[in-house]
């Protein structure tokens, strides 16, 4: 039995994305026969925890772990029945908890399994290790004892969760008590097993407290990048002192953000396909229910299908703005139709009869391609229709001009109130995040009576106006301001008075409506990406040489140069439609071609307090213009309905009613 970290990584770690590689790592280094140490012809047992099963879930198919010969997978924390000639593979947090439970399975006269292979999901305590090794039963019966650095869940080929999703309201709640380390330290140790994974040691760069006075004291709020970024370069430290092959000198760019870097992106409506499913439309993470017609076509019954990148037309429209998407779906529908043979037989007014022999052979064979390919175009067309039926329904086109118009400096206040006292029809949800798009933008005029009188006229609840009121938790707050009660509104930031959020970015033209909001990451990203971003304001841990400054930007001396920043034409704008109906230089067609060809190292941005759709897709475009692979990470990621409902949590003092128990 051996202890070590991480085995040997996928060859050609650079020409696979985050995600791929996260996937190779699992099944090859931990499941498969040969690296794991066990037996080719023995059946084998998965055993997991709550948080293994959901990593392992992300990348992995149930039909990919059978491949390797894993016949069963079980819950560590429940009654097992014993399978005494069969081995185990332990994928587990090392917890206390599961180390016990591991050592009781495999420990007396009668084990639960034949030989335990032990692979944990972050490093280990000594402590821990040494009550292991002194159970001498036990220690026979461990085939393998690794750890596999590996505790994040992947949300696609650029995005990863460190699977905490109360770190808005334990990180930013009223200073009054200020919450413990223990949120930023385990977020710490899986950002370093994310980056351990692909085996990138990173200039850890992270969001610094804003200077004060001698009289004002730092925030723990203000702290929360600082104390993060010290939290991961401690566990990279011990990476690049125990891991066999782990880089000595920086490879990519690690950025430690917080949620108050951009307060309008949780909240505003983003128009792109992947934000408006998850906002307009019930989706439980990727999984989307809908109703098809039963084997027999008396009734209707509820499928659940996967909106992911094993989606070829997901992969395509994920991105692009949903009017754009309904576009493109109208002519792969009338394209498919018109070129697939298939198609035309079944839409032909001729009689079943009059076919011939031979076109008889060429309908069953283009049948099944036909029929799976009509599922998928027919899926989204109806959830486009949905979507747009949607838009029209709650008058959300005129909404979204409006809170563009906000963000941009093209309208205020007394706009806000005229459209609310025009539309009062819209739900409450809706005029709730104009709200606090508003409070965000000018928080001095929720101040006294213009707040009470602008929550009265959008009629909001006490646990709205609490919710509004909390925003000012989400950023530097001044030394004037006071925990309130919901009955009185105040709203002061420390920020000067502005007439706009964001500016209109220089060379980039805009092909669609309501398409002007960026997420602030896509400026950080680019600026971090020339070596413009400011060292003051975003400081770093190991601050690069200037010997390795090229381009503006720290790139390995193996880098080619980051391609210089141009207008590219839109690849929707020049698409080729091929017979099947699918754009033959489609993403998913682009996938691997696109990262094989990705030179500039890597960029790691985080998040603390949730990411939101607008910023996974920033990544996705920033990757192929910038030439590097950007990855976004995030405590979790939030649609708007969710984000809403942690800022409603956030006040933590707020009194115990008999309503709040659970009796």
């Amino acid at each position: 039995m051996s202890f070590s970290d991480i085995g040997s990584f996928s060859n050609g770690g650079d020409q696979k994305n985050f995600r791929q590689i996260t996937h190779g790592r699992l099944l090859h280094e931990m499941l498969r026969p040969e690296k794991a140490g066990s037996s080719k012809s023995s059946w084998k047992v998965l055993v997991m925890d709550k948080l293994t099963v959901k990593i392992i879930s992300s990348v992995c198919r149930m039909s990919e772990i059978t491949q390797e010969g894993v016949t069963l997978v079980e819950d560590i924390s429940r009654h097992r029945q014993p399978m005494t000639s069969w081995e185990a593979i332990y994928f587990i947090q090392p917890t206390e908890e599961n180390v016990a439970m591991f050592l009781s399975d495999m420990t007396g006269k009668s084990p639960l399994y034949k030989k335990a292979f032990v692979f944990f999901s972050s490093p280990v305590s000594r402590s821990l290790v040494a009550v292991i090794k002194k159970d001498i039963r036990v220690m026979k019966r461990i085939g393998a004892l690794k750890e596999m650095n590996l505790e994040y869940i992947t949300v696609d080929s650029q995005g990863f969760v460190t699977d905490y999703e109360n770190a808005l309201e334990e990180l930013f709640c009223d200073e009054e008590n200020p919450p413990s380390d223990a949120c930023l330290n385990l977020t710490g140790i899986r950002i370093a097993t994310a980056l351990a994974s692909l085996k990138e040691y990173p200039f850890v760069r992270y969001r610094a407290a804003k200077a004060h006075d001698a009289t004002k004291m730092t925030t723990f709020r203000e702290l929360i990048p600082t104390k993060l970024a010290a939290i991961v370069w401690n566990c990279l430290a011990r990476y690049r002192r125990a891991i066999e092959g782990f880089p000595q000198t920086e490879t990519c760019e690690l950025l430690i953000l917080d949620r108050s870097i951009d307060q309008i992106a949780p909240f505003i409506h983003e128009w792109t396909y992947d934000a408006m499913c998850h906002d307009l439309i019930e989706m439980e993470g990727k999984k989307y229910t809908h109703e098809v017609p039963s084997k027999t076509g008396d009734h209707l019954e509820k499928k659940e299908v996967l909106l992911d990148e094993d989606d070829p037309i997901w992969m395509e429209l994920r991105d692009v703005h949903i009017a754009d998407a309904s576009e493109r779906l109208h002519e792969k529908m009338t394209t498919f139709v018109s070129k697939n043979k298939a198609a035309q037989m079944k839409h032909s007014s001729r009689e079943f009869g009059d076919l011939s022999s031979n076109d008889l052979r060429k309908m069953v064979q283009a049948l099944p391609q036909y029929s799976e390919q009509i599922d998928k175009l027919s899926l989204h067309v109806e959830i486009a229709g949905r979507i747009n039926r949607t838009i029209m329904e709650y008058g959300l086109r005129e909404l979204g001009q409006l809170e563009q118009d906000l963000v941009f400096g093209d309208a205020g206040r007394k706009d806000v109130i005229k459209f609310l006292n025009s539309r009062k029809e819209i739900s409450r949800e809706t005029k709730l995040r104009l709200l606090m798009i508003l409070a965000a933008i000018y928080p001095e005029k929720f101040k006294g009576e213009k707040g009470r009188k602008m929550m009265e006229l959008a009629n909001m609840s006490s646990d709205d106006t609490e919710a509004v009121n909390n925003m000012r938790l989400l950023g530097p707050v001044s030394a004037e301001t006071k925990k309130i009660s919901s009955g009185s509104f105040s709203l002061k930031f420390d920020v000067l008075k502005r007439r706009a959020a964001r500016k209109d970015r220089n060379g980039e033209t805009q092909m669609w409506q309501l398409s002007r909001f960026y997420p602030i990451i896509e400026e950080l990203v680019e600026k971090l990406s020339k070596g413009a971003l400011s060292k003051h304001e975003y400081q770093c841990m190991n601050e690069p040489k200037p010997s390795i400054i090229s381009h503006g930007g720290s790139q390995s001396a193996s880098a080619s140069p980051i391609l210089p920043h141009s207008r590219r034409t839109p690849t929707w704008a020049t698409r080729r439609l091929s017979d099947d109906g699918y754009t033959s230089d489609s993403v998913l067609g682009r996938t691997s071609s696109s990262f094989n060809k990705r030179t500039g190292p890597r960029i790691f941005v985080f998040i603390v307090g949730g990411a939101t759709r607008s910023e996974l897709r920033v990544c996705h475009k920033l990757s192929e213009k910038l030439n590097r692979e950007v990855i976004l990470g995030s405590t979790s990621i939030d649609d708007p309905k969710t984000f809403i409902t942690k800022m409603k949590r956030l006040d933590k003092d707020k009194e115990l009613s008999l309503d709040d128990l659970d009796i």
